[in-house]
């Protein structure tokens, strides 16, 4: 199709030629001395645009001959430049096959082929990138020494020309640190990151991993909760770890004073989370404090039938374990809510030891002799109304039925 053009051009260059040049008398007369020449203005205009064409000619020849030891160099700079790259693409290849002295091998032929052209020297980015390389295939092959030499050499070079390298290189360095399980030194690496960076995924990962492994689950919980904010995880993945977590939070207290201000830091969304709250409770009751644990689980009681089955469950086996010291208060909460749920066996388990606790006997064998063979409750639910109902045989003095709920609580499974 060009071609095609190009012939309907000339033709038409020609025509329009043959009409204004084919009827052209004009003269041109040319004097140099005494001489006279006179020449038709047709041959004068072709002799003009030819030697217009022959000067362009020649001060392009002039030109390529007299650059020619440049282009020369650049040439030759271009193809070490596209040998360094050939290197650095074997070196990436090499390493994703698991290849590692081979890609370290490589990535050392990358950065002699740039250290030999000085052209490329002032490359930063692409000489952090190798080194970046030759470290990670060192720390494949645990060679340790040669991995902090490239990694230091990386980020020597990154800090002056190339900051996104360097930021992969304090990630990459904080990755090894965890592998090498050295928290704190991972942890300090990520601390040296300007805020954007330690705000990215790969970077809050990388902490929660760091703090999980320093034994720190209330920095480990807040960043747990910024990755779930930044959709890190799925919703049933994070809703899991954040519950985890927070229960760790929650163990690591020592004395009531530590569990009450631990269970304040945590977010509103853990101190509403039905589990995290049973957890605390738990603890709680554990430490001495189950008016404590009562007045974290009273919100969830208050609103019990709008909770799932699992839900209820563990509320309940809380509530149990908090019984100490009840009140009378609470005594109401549990019939009104089994008077909206008259089905739920969890309900009927914490009111049977409610009553217990209030020493309602004649009431509470009753409804624990409903929990106790109750195959929807849990075994130890179970196992632990046979248990009570045993205590009270033994106050009773009816040692007969004391042995024979022993032997059901045995039987419990």
């Amino acid at each position: 199709m060009r071609n095609v053009i190009w012939f309907v051009l000339l033709f038409g260059v020609a025509v329009v030629a043959a009409l204004t040049l084919g009827s052209n008398d004009g003269l041109v007369s040319l004097y140099w001395n005494s001489w006279r020449v006179d020449v038709s203005l047709n041959l004068f205009l072709l002799v003009l645009l030819g030697s217009c064409f022959a000067l362009v000619t020649i001060i392009q020849s002039v030109e390529a001959l007299i650059s020619l030891p440049r282009r020369a160099r650049l040439w030759r700079q271009a193809q070490r430049e596209r040998s360094a790259q050939a290197a650095l693409r074997e070196a990436l290849a090499d390493f994703y096959s698991g290849r590692y002295s081979r890609a370290q091998k490589a990535a050392q032929k990358a950065l002699t082929i740039q250290s030999q052209t000085p052209d490329l020297a002032s490359d930063g980015g692409f000489e952090a990138l190798v080194h970046l390389m030759a470290a990670h295939s060192a720390h494949r092959l645990q060679d340790r020494r040669h991995r902090d030499e490239h990694l230091r050499q990386a980020l020597a070079v990154a800090q002056v020309q190339a900051r996104a390298q360097e930021e992969g290189a304090r990630l990459l360095a904080a990755e090894w640190a965890l592998e090498d399980r050295d928290a704190p030194r991972a942890l300090e690496l990520l601390s040296e990151l300007n805020p954007g960076v330690a705000r990215r995924t790969q970077a809050l990962r990388l902490k929660l991993q760091a703090c999980r492994l320093a034994r720190l689950p209330l920095e480990a919980l807040r960043t747990a909760r910024l990755l779930a904010k930044h959709q890190g995880f799925s919703k049933s993945a994070a809703q899991g770890l954040l519950r985890s977590l927070a229960s760790e939070v929650l163990d690591s207290a020592r004395d009531l004073d530590q569990l009450r201000s631990l269970w304040q830091q945590l977010d509103g969304l853990d101190r509403r989370d039905v589990f995290v709250a049973v957890r605390a409770a738990q603890r709680a009751a554990a430490l001495g404090a189950p008016e404590d644990g009562r007045g974290w689980l009273r919100p969830f009681w208050d609103a019990v039938s709008e909770l799932a089955e699992d839900e209820r469950e563990a509320l309940a086996e809380a509530l149990v374990q908090c019984m100490p010291g009840l009140g009378p208060e609470w005594l109401l909460r549990l019939e009104q809510a089994q008077q909206r749920a008259p089905r739920d066996a969890s309900i009927r388990y914490a009111l049977a030891h409610a009553l217990a606790e209030r020493q309602l006997w004649g009431k509470a064998r009753l409804v624990l002799e409903q929990c106790a063979e109750d195959r929807h409750l849990a075994a130890a639910a179970r196992r632990r109304c046979w248990l009570l109902l045993a205590d009270m045989a033994q106050s009773d003095g009816d040692a007969e039925r004391r042995a024979l709920c022993f032997e059901s609580a045995a039987r419990t499974h």
